[in-house]
């Protein structure tokens, strides 16, 4: 083993909009360390940290977030209230369900129920 996970960091180009959506979705406080670089650390998961670029997102993420919640349905209606936006149909299989989602500057997300 080489080391720990320390914490997740998203290149963004609104670091407080996203750290404040963030907490939202998985609770905890925005901090801000400097207006590049915000922060949330969510209860029983690693910080998940949000760092200014000059760059704005232009394709799909390699790498996502899912969110385990107790009903897809209703997680997906809370997180566009929030400002999430839906991509799709609800997704149905033998592992459970998911709900792909974009965040305030379009990265992707699920919200899953595993089976």
């Amino acid at each position: 083993m080489i080391g720990s996970i320390d914490e997740v960091v998203i290149d963004c180009t609104q670091p407080a909009v996203l750290a404040a959506f963030w907490a939202q979705v998985l609770g905890g406080e925005p901090v801000e360390r400097d207006e590049a670089w915000w922060y949330v650390v969510p209860p029983g998961w690693t910080q998940l940290s949000f760092q200014k670029v000059p760059e704005v997102k232009t394709v799909k993420n390699r790498v996502h977030l899912d969110v385990r919640v107790h009903g897809v349905e209703a997680a997906t209606v809370q997180a566009e209230a929030l400002g999430a936006r839906r991509v799709g149909a609800v997704h149905r299989g033998r592992a459970g369900s998911f709900q792909v989602l974009l965040d305030p500057e379009g990265n992707e997300w699920c919200v899953v129920k595993p089976a």
